[in-house]
């Protein structure tokens, strides 16, 4: 089996996967950045591809989505008010102006991918 293939993993960690890495894509992550940092994850909550038969019946943890959410809202807590009102302050004038030109929000590149088996 070549590295990077995902015929292992079932079908709730490649959905697990995918939900995570739209996350990161949200939040300005490059695609293959996000995919990468998704897969860790779900490596390190589910122990690797569970299809073949010793691997199965192992816990699950969700301890490393928990960190990365603490770790992500502590690095903004660290930030001085007037640079989070000035992001925010930033942001809504993005939003006004994209609504008054009727642009829209460019499509994220996974919604539009075929879905691996």
């Amino acid at each position: 089996m070549p590295r990077g293939d995902k015929s292992s993993y079932t079908t709730k960690q490649k959905r697990r996967a995918r939900h995570i890495e739209q996350g990161y894509e949200k939040r300005g992550v490059s695609r293959k950045e996000a995919a990468r940092r998704a897969w860790a994850t779900v490596n390190e909550e589910t122990g690797g591809g569970k299809k073949s038969g010793s691997g199965r019946g192992k816990k699950e943890t969700r301890g490393p989505s928990k960190k990365g959410g603490k770790k992500g809202g502590r690095a903004a807590a660290r930030r001085p008010k007037a640079a989070r009102s000035a992001a925010a302050r930033k942001a809504a004038a993005t939003r006004k102006r994209r609504a008054a030109s009727g642009t829209r929000k460019r499509k994220s590149a996974s919604s539009g991918r075929k879905r691996s088996k």
